[in-house]
Order: C-alpha cells, then structure tokens, then sequence
C-alpha cells in the first residue's frame, strides 16, 4: 500500500550499519567474485552491471531486516526464488529443454548466496540459455510457415503446457512447435483464404518477436529477477527499475510531464496511438493518431536521435521530461513520406481518463423517479511530488471525489453508489481522507508494524461531504485501499456494500527510493570500488537505482479484523465474474495469514440489520428472473469449461463448426441479455456501438440502493404516523 509513513533516516541508519559488510562485499566481488561470466552463444550474452549487483545486495539487506514479515534468505528460500524465476521464464514449457533445466539444478540452493554477495551471473546464465532457446524456436517457425500442412488430419496441438514435462530433445520440441505454426495458420486461414498473405502475416508475427528479443537489455533480466525474488518474500513488496518506478509514480500521480500522447511500438516504429485532449500535442495541431515518431531532439538547438527500431521505453523516456522544456519530434505521417520536425513544449499532463468520474441513473420504483450518481474510482491516487511542492491544486482522489459529490448534490440525487471494481487500491491516506467525507470523524485503519505497535489512523475533519444514502461496489480486484475503506464504510453502517469478496490484501507497502535512501558518500565510494563514475542525480523523476515498495506493516479493520486474505465480504453478494480460486491474496503461496487486533472505540453511523434481509430477497427475486445475471452465470460457466481444456483441435472443418457453434450462441445469449435492457439486439458480424453500458451489476447495485431509499422514506413516514 503506497503512502505509509516511513522514517527514512531509520533506513539510512541501516544501511550505515551494513556499510562495512557492503564495502567488504564489493571488495570481494571485484577482486574474486564467486563465479564468472559463461557466454551463451546464440543469445545476446547479457550480463549484470555495477548498480544492479548494489541494488541486489541492498535489497536482499532490507527485505531480510526491514520487511514486516522477516524472512531467513536461505537456501529454502533460493528453491522458491529459482522455481518461481524458471516459472517466469518459460511457465508453459515451451522453450527450455529438460537438459537445460537439469543444467540449472546446482543453482537451487546457490540463489540466496548470490543476493547477499551481488553475484548475477548465476541469474543471468539462465536467462541467457533461456533466451538461445527461444530465438531457436522462433527462427525454426519461420522454417515452416511455408510448410503444405494438412488441415482435414485430425490433430490436436496442445497449448497449456505447464504441468507436462519439459521436452527431452529438439526433434520433440520441433514437433510441438510445428504444430504451434500449423494452429496459427490455420487461424488466420478461417479469418482469411488468401494462404499467402496468412504466411506472410505470421511471418511478419514471428521475425516482430525476434526483433523484440533482440531489444531485451540486462535491465529487463534483473527486473525479472527481482520480481522472482521479492515476490517469493511477500506479494507486494517489489522492486522498479528506474523505468518502471518512473512509470508507477505517474500512474500513482494520475499525472505526468510530457508531450500528452500514448504511445505505442509497431513494425519498428514508435505509433501515437491516442492524443490526450488539452495536452501540448493536442495543442499544436500538429500530431494525429498514428503518425510515427522518428527522430528526438532536447531542446532548439538538440540533434536529433534516430529512434526507428528502438524499445518503447527508451522512446518514452527520451520523448518525456520537466515541464517547459521543448522537445523536438521528426514525425512521419501515414499520408506523407516525408518527415516533418515540430517543436513541442512539455506540459504536466492529467490523466483524466483514469481518474474518478460520475453518472446518474434514474430509477422508477412504485410511482417514484430515484436520480442514483454513481462514482467510479480507479485507484487511490495521489501526486504526491505537488504536494510536498505545497500546490494547493494537488491531484487526488479524495478532492476529485468532493467535488464530484457537491455537483451530485446539486443535482438533487436521491443516493450514491461508489464503485471500487477493478481497483487495487493506492495510498493510504486517500483511503483515510476518502472515508471522512462520508463519516464525521473517527478511525478508520488500524497499522500495526514490525515492532507490533499499533496505531489508529483516523479522520479528524468532523465534517462531511455527502450523508445521504450510500453504497459501495466492490469485486475480486478491489483491494487494499479499497478494502480499508469499504471495511470501514461496512463497520460504521455507513453504506451498503454490493458485489464480490475482496482480494484480501492486508499488507503496507512504502515507497523507498533508494536514490534517497542510500547516503550519496556510500554510492561514491561503491562505484568507486567497481571502477564508475559516482552516483549523479538523475535528470528529471527518473532515479539511478530504481525504488523498492517495501511491506512495512500490515493494516487491521477498525472492528479489530484484518483483510488479509479474507478481504471483505458483501453485505449483498454478487456472482464473481473474476474467478475466485485464481486470483486473490488467498491463492498467494508467500501471502501472511489473517488474524485479528483489537478493536478500536468508535461510534456506528448506523446500521443496516433490519432491512437486510428484505433487501437481499428484492435482489435474489430480480436476479433469478433477470436475463442480464442469467447472462453473467453462463459467462462464468463457460469461462470455467474454456479454462479447464488444454488443446485444440487442428482440423479446420471441426474448428470451424465448434467455434461457429459457440459464436451463435454467445451472440443468442448476449442478445437476450440487451433485449432485457432495451437495447436492440445485433446480427452476426455486427459491431458493438461505442459506449454502450451493459453493466447489469452497477444497474442493479443502483436499483438495491433505490430498495433501499424507499424503504428507509416508508420506516421514517411510519415513525412520524406514529
């Protein structure tokens, strides 16, 4: 959970500590590292750098020392680090052969020592083996995409893999993937008769996926690396490279410095894919979608930078930077062959799109119009670089969400559904600061840390935003943040919560930037020892040594629960589109348990026992005859039935049948459920319109809380009768 407090000093302070061991350990790495370099010919022969073996012996010195749940780096843990980072690699077994995986054996055990040590070479052996392999597998499919193959053989190919053998020789492996080449021509050939242009598409398919593995640099092995590691720890705490930390705090920020466009790598080419409106690159009227970038230069007077062929993210990088720089793009359009150059100042950009936005329904229940705004947030976000800046304009969720509600409450709607599908939570203290709009003042989380001490974090504004009727959306995905504060919406009686149980993610997460952490005399003096030029500030939000989001504590329910791995539970339960047994904290090898705290003291907005019952048998009565939830459960069924096959058939006649087949009645099933909603049902081959809502789940969380206003006017007008 992003936003816990942390005093950075006490991690200075460690670090200080393990000075001495850190020096002494790049001492030895420099002088006689454990192991050498082995080049794998027919890879790219990646290798570990300097900063990555720092980060790594950095890591491993936090995680083991600082991480809420205190683990021994041993040769136990180097067995679930190794299978989980083989697993990442090539999960399906498609690539490796089992001599490779036999080689990596003496590895098991060795993991853990290469941590503390900084010794990569272990690590990216095996990715570079894993990469051999993979180019040969991607080069012998280019030999059989003009194969005569036999589409009316009655073959299977099997595409789920993971839990059959790695295959034994290259004659084995060869025969799975020539089927793998048959399957994507036979594809294309039920899409498309033209044979030719079908082999010349999948030809392009296959020498694109070279191509990009022909980009993977040795950042891309360490951070794979360190997913693998950290994970094996804790599911939350993680490791971003300098890229990816970049990429976090902006999409945590809802912000970003750049040009306001996304982009995306196609044939070699960096594609605009879509312009955000109100940008620098809407502004100019200069870009359009699908024009490609070319050529980057910094400033007037830059040269310009080739990027044709480049990785999207040093693209991205090169194209963003601070607010009131220019930037200046070659850009090829579709239209033209000849490039043009424009000038581009940057501009902090708002992803609107991704922050919280209203709508209103309106409901007839009983002779009555209810007016229902609905509030979805995405995430808890929060830029926090303008806060600590001191801008009063500060990009949140909680300020977001206020104003929305003041336009709501103008709007005279009768209650508000807040929906939290699909969220995954985000900073802390939005959660807290969200919850007291709704609540006058009280606690809403309890944080207990790694010396067992608890503290309650509350809301100490005592006034409120919205008090009307509330409810709350929640499903598998909601979690963290979003559990904080549906929890506490729950405990209070403040608001109905509608949907599926929560993930169950009970944990905190701070985000260390270990630029700020590291005392820049240390940096200077180990990457002296290893023959570097000392540690620089980066320029822009981009770090040198990337940024760990470390567990640091675990959060607890105001009623003394914690919501990890139970998450929430609905007070009116939805079926879960998102299956339960696959996603969820629950389902996470290296989660920590659920356990209980206290409870803290605190007074109940009010409570939603007596009408409950009623509420949840109006909704049972509606969904048993609903068309839409009817829909939904042969949605989940038949996600359930795909999820258990493990091959296909290669035989186009029955393909073709047993997907017409499921075509036909997908389309009857979802034309029965838009019938029910008044939408006009579509012919074969119809696309959907733009924009359509056939979200039966908000519909109906909407109409649970308009039960639910009627049936609270009736109480109060038989209270005042009597």
């Amino acid at each position: 959970m992003p936003g816990y407090k942390i005093d950075l000093n006490s991690v200075k302070d460690m670090f200080k500590k393990v000075y001495l061991f850190m020096l002494l350990g790049a001492a030895l790495a420099c002088k006689a590292a454990p192991s050498h370099p082995v080049k794998v010919p027919g890879s790219n022969d990646l290798q570990p750098d300097e900063k990555q073996m720092i980060v790594s012996r950095y890591i491993a010195q936090m995680i083991t020392t600082q991480n809420y749940k205190k683990v021994e780096l041993n040769d136990s843990l180097s067995l679930v680090i190794y299978n989980k980072y083989l697993k990442m690699l090539d999960e399906n077994h498609n690539y490796l052969l089992a001599s490779d995986v036999q080689s990596f054996e003496q590895f098991k055990t060795k993991l853990d020592d290469d941590m503390k040590t900084g010794d990569l070479n272990d690590v990216f052996y095996i990715f570079n083996v894993y990469q051999k392999r993979y180019v040969e597998r991607v080069k012998y499919s280019l030999t059989q995409i003009d194969n005569n193959f036999d589409f009316t053989k009655n073959e299977v190919f099997t595409f789920d893999r993971e839990t059959l053998p790695f295959e034994k020789s290259e004659a084995d492996i060869n025969e799975l993937w020539t089927k793998r080449v048959k399957y994507d021509l036979l594809n294309l050939k039920l899409a498309s008769p033209d044979m030719a242009k079908n082999r010349e598409t999948l030809r392009k398919r296959y020498q694109n996926l070279l191509s990009q593995s022909n980009k993977l640099t040795n950042q891309d092995v360490f951070q794979t690396f360190m997913d693998a590691f950290t994970t094996s720890v804790d599911p939350h705490t993680n490791y971003f490279n300098p890229f990816n930390a970049a990429q976090f705090n902006m999409e945590m920020s809802r912000s970003l410095e750049g040009i306001g466009a996304t982009l995306q790598s196609e044939n070699e080419y960096v594609t605009i894919k879509t312009i955000v409106p109100g940008g620098p690159a809407y502004k100019s009227k200069l870009i359009s979608a699908e024009d490609r970038i070319i050529g980057v230069a910094q400033g007037k007077d830059g040269e310009f930078q080739d990027i044709i062929g480049w990785r999207l993210d040093n693209a991205i990088a090169l194209i963003r930077g601070p607010k009131g720089t220019v930037v200046k793009l070659k850009i090829l359009s579709k239209a033209s062959d000849k490039p043009k150059v424009i000038e581009i100042v940057r501009e902090k950009i708002i992803l609107q799109e991704q922050s919280a936005k209203k709508e209103i329904r309106t409901y007839n229940s009983n002779g009555r119009t209810i007016k229902i705004g609905i509030i979805n947030i995405p995430a808890f976000y929060m830029d926090f670089a303008a806060y600590r800046a001191g801008d009063a304009n500060y990009k949140s969720t909680t300020r977001d969400v206020k104003l929305i509600l003041d336009t709501l409450k103008r709007m005279n709607v009768d209650g508000v559904v807040i929906d939290l599908r699909q969220n995954g939570g985000g900073s802390l203290p939005e959660a807290i600061n969200l919850t007291g709009l709704f609540i006058k003042s009280g606690p809403v989380v309890q944080v207990r840390d790694t010396r067992n001490r608890v503290e309650v974090e509350e809301d100490e504004d005592p006034t409120v935003s919205y008090a009307g009727p509330l409810a709350v959306m929640v499903d598998r995905f909601s979690a963290s943040a979003s559990e904080i504060f549906s929890g506490a919406i729950q405990d209070y009686g403040r608001g109905l919560i509608i949907g599926s149980q929560t993930y169950g993610k009970g944990s905190v997460q701070s985000e260390i930037e270990l630029d700020r952490v590291i005392p820049t005399s240390i940096k200077d003096k180990i990457l002296s020892l290893v023959s570097q030029t000392p540690a620089k500030a980066p320029a822009g939000n981009v770090s040198t040594f990337g940024q760990i989001n470390l567990t640091m504590a675990k959060f607890y329910r105001i009623n003394g629960s914690s919501t990890q791995h139970k998450g929430v539970t609905p007070d009116i339960k939805f079926p879960s589109l998102i299956p339960m047994d696959k996603y969820g904290e629950d389902t996470e090898p290296s989660a920590m348990p659920w356990d209980t705290i206290a409870k803290s003291n605190y007074t109940k907005a009010g409570s939603f026992t007596a009408v409950l019952p009623t509420l949840i048998k109006l909704h049972d009565d509606r969904a048993a005859n609903s068309p839409g939830f009817k829909y939904q459960l042969k949605v989940i069924a038949d996600y359930k039935k795909r999820d258990a096959e493990k091959e296909v058939t290669l035989n186009e006649q029955a393909l073709k049948k047993q997907r017409d087949e499921d075509e036909a009645k997908a389309l009857e099933e979802s034309n029965t459920a838009r019938a029910a909603l008044g939408l006009p049902v579509l012919k074969k081959g119809q696309a959907k319109p733009k924009n359509e809502d056939l979200d039966f789940n908000k519909i109906e969380a909407g109409q649970i809380l308009t039960d639910y206003i009627l049936m609270d006017n009736k109480l109060s007008s038989n209270k005042k009768a009597e």
